[in-house]
């Protein structure tokens, strides 16, 4: 397959680190998208300032206030995206946020556990019920039977350390809500693929690698990959995809990571 090519996309998370690396390197394809709804928990704040910029200079992108764990504000972006679109659907749903907590096994608690797993497993499952009725309409709209990401994908921001059989670098964190919850997301990305095949749309889980982001480079070991290389990749890998990846846990050089 070719280049990604999307009428619109949609990126949670869209105003910093991964999912502000998307938004950018959207803005850069011979094609870019008619459409890049970037999703953010605060718009205004000091935090999205960058991203306000960049919707400054192009008018492709909409910036939309997003909480991943309300399924309030879920709906009310849905209804928004629905209405810039008119009539037609969308391509791409990237479900990017995410939220990490530094706990270990033994200082773990219901509070962090139930916060980090509603906002990183449970917000994708609610975004992709609730962007089901555009990713169809994209789908419906595309030629051909196959699937891939052109046509219509959800396409869930995952983690190796979400690897039950590898338990990547666990000397180095134990994080265990965040491992609980990217393991809870592969599987969710599972049922996705298989619920939503019949529909057209694919469905993956990617690790993007390990990435220098805020998120990310705390403490004395820097990441080695940098933003803009994990997202280069990552778009090579959902530019080649089609229904044999469905379903797949992928890293962003497009390798398979065992469950």
């Amino acid at each position: 397959m070719g280049e990604l090519c999307v009428h619109s996309v949609l990126v949670t998370g869209a105003n910093r680190g991964i999912g502000l690396g998307f938004v950018q390197h959207f803005l850069r394809m011979p094609k870019p998208p008619q459409w890049i709804f970037a999703t953010c928990r605060d718009p205004k704040g000091q935090r999205a300032q960058e991203l306000q910029n960049l919707a400054s200079k192009h008018a492709n992108i909409i910036i939309i206030p997003l909480e991943v764990s309300d399924p309030t504000s879920i709906k009310a972006a849905a209804a928004k995206v629905g209405e810039h679109l008119r009539g037609s659907g969308l391509n791409l749903l990237i479900n990017n946020a995410g939220i990490a907590n530094p706990d270990s096994l033994g200082n773990e608690t219901l509070a962090n556990m139930s916060q980090v797993y509603t906002t990183n497993t449970i917000g994708p499952l609610l975004m992709g019920q609730a962007f089901l009725p555009l990713l169809k309409k994209a789908a419906q709209g595309s030629p051909g039977s196959g699937l891939s990401c052109s046509k219509a994908a959800i396409v869930n921001m995952s983690s190796y350390a979400g690897s039950i059989q590898d338990m990547y670098v666990w000397e180095l964190g134990q994080v265990v809500a965040y491992r609980c919850s990217k393991a809870a997301l592969n599987m969710l990305s599972k049922c996705q693929s298989l619920a939503y095949k019949e529909h057209g749309i694919l469905c993956v889980a990617l690790h993007p690698g390990w990435v220098q982001t805020d998120m990310t480079s705390t403490g004395s070991f820097k990441p080695p990959l940098t933003v803009d290389d994990s997202v280069q990749g990552m778009v090579k890998v959902l530019s080649c995809i089609s229904e044999k990846e469905t379903g797949a846990f992928l890293d962003w050089e497009g390798k398979v990571i065992p469950w």
